[in-house]
């Protein structure tokens, strides 16, 4: 636990004397359940709450941490948040700060895809999902926009951003593929010319102040949080094991070839490529669950979307949704056991993709609470965001040809989706609307035409 003494202060400015592992615990778990809006919703969220009103941590602390945790793969925000929970209440405090963040949307992600899978050939669910499919093609395309014009910075990043499209596009190239070749342009260039690979814009810092926090920008580093090697080697050895158990487990109850053990294969890559956050990763996911596997359809994977959109929790829950699905629809268990197969499922492929991001927080927090940003490990992130840019329009390409074209170009040019992610787009980019109120109009607009007529 943080406790510091300071001189007396006016009462506006007076900084928390404690915290206890209770009340972060409490604020942690009404995350878990508010944080909509994807990660620049919950980050910004937890900016307000922890930051601006409750002062547990300065900005730029808050801000430094941050930048570390959008250089790593995984969700940035739920990263965050163990961060801070590690800071304020060492181990512990960081495990449960990464588990509630996650575990409100792990339960209502598979309600709503047990009801999406048993119900959704109800006209009235159909009419919800018509209606919402355009509204995430428009989202995904706000997404490669909002990331490039953040990342493409000048012209070397937005032709690495070019290669990627046309690569993964036209080539078919696999995803780590592109994030590896991204990553040695990056390292190459930070030895040649490390101007066009330095991280900016990003998050940036601020001197704005909103009073004494009980993690200021001169409090010390506290004991837990010093670099050791020892604690190091604790941790990774602690990860390798927490992934051995359940991944030993699998393969010797049902083989390696099983759907379940190579789910937990499978989502592991994925936990190590999703540099960019979840839109960065989907590709990967789709070439790998809907092409590869066959766990689910094109259409499913575009509804799985939608429903991450729709509920609180890192967007990269998706993966539960897959999970549920691949093994619902595969009757793993039997036809008797169709819900028990999907949720557990579910259950693995979350541990899987979520046990990196907590093994990166509190075995590389110390090194970044006492080091600073070095380019020739920041250059080929830089690369890869680049990358990501591209590969992102191309699952909106992908999205866009599903929803529109909804049988493979065969039957027609379907205009009313066409009008219905044009509006979406409008008040994504014109008007600034968020995204769950896109989703909730369009999801509207379908309930409405299911009781007209759905094409």
């Amino acid at each position: 636990m943080i406790t510091t003494s300071t001189q007396p202060a006016p009462p506006e400015t007076a900084r928390p004397l404690t915290v206890s592992f209770w009340q972060a615990f409490l604020f942690w778990l009404k995350l878990g359940f508010i944080s909509f809006g994807g990660p620049a919703g919950q980050i910004s969220i937890m900016h307000q709450e922890l930051v601006e009103q409750k002062r547990w941590i300065s900005e730029k602390r808050f801000l430094h941490a941050l930048n570390y945790c959008m250089l790593l793969p995984g969700p940035e925000a739920q990263q965050l948040a163990i961060y801070i929970g590690w800071l304020m209440h060492r181990t512990i405090g960081g495990i449960v700060a990464g588990v509630l963040f996650v575990l409100p949307s792990l339960f209502i992600l598979i309600a709503l895809s047990w009801i999406y899978i048993a119900f959704g050939h109800l006209t009235w669910v159909e009419g919800l999902f018509y209606g919402i499919k355009p509204a995430v093609t428009a989202i995904v395309f706000q997404a490669a926009h909002r990331i490039g014009m953040r990342s493409l910075k000048n012209k070397t990043l937005w032709m690495i951003a070019a290669f990627a499209f046309v690569a993964i596009f036209a080539l078919n190239v696999p995803f780590p593929v592109i994030v590896l070749s991204a990553a040695m342009i990056g390292y190459v260039g930070s030895k040649l010319s490390p101007a066009l690979f330095e991280v900016g814009g990003g998050h940036g810092q601020s001197s704005k102040s909103y009073g004494a926090a009980l993690i200021d920008d001169d409090t010390p580093v506290p004991a837990h949080a010093r670099f050791n090697w020892t604690k190091l080697a604790v941790l990774v050895l602690a990860g390798v094991v927490l992934w051995i158990i359940p991944m030993g487990s699998l393969t010797a109850l049902y083989g390696w070839t099983h759907p379940l053990t190579q789910m937990a294969w499978f989502f592991t890559k994925a936990a190590l490529l999703t540099f960019g956050g979840a839109y960065a990763v989907l590709p990967y996911v789709y070439q790998g669950a809907v092409n590869h596997y066959g766990w689910l359809t094109p259409t499913q994977m575009i509804d799985g979307l939608a429903l991450g959109e729709t509920t609180p929790g890192p967007l990269i829950m998706v993966v539960t949704f897959v999970g549920f699905i691949g093994a619902y629809t595969h009757a793993l268990f039997g036809p008797e056991l169709l819900f028990v197969a999907g949720a557990l499922a579910a259950v693995i492929v979350t541990w899987f993709t979520f046990l990196p991001s907590f093994l990166f927080i509190l075995a590389g927090g110390p090194l970044i609470e006492s080091t600073h940003n070095d380019i020739k490990f920041t250059a080929p992130l830089t690369a890869i965001t680049a990358a990501v840019v591209g590969v992102i329009l191309n699952l909106a390409l992908f999205f866009g040809y599903h929803v529109l074209w909804p049988q493979e170009f065969a039957g027609g040019f379907d205009w009313i989706a066409a009008l219905i992610a044009l509006g979406a787009a409008i008040a994504l980019f014109h008007y600034k609307r968020n995204v769950i109120q896109v989703i909730a109009v369009c999801a509207v607009i379908g309930l409405v035409l299911s009781y007209i007529q759905l094409p």
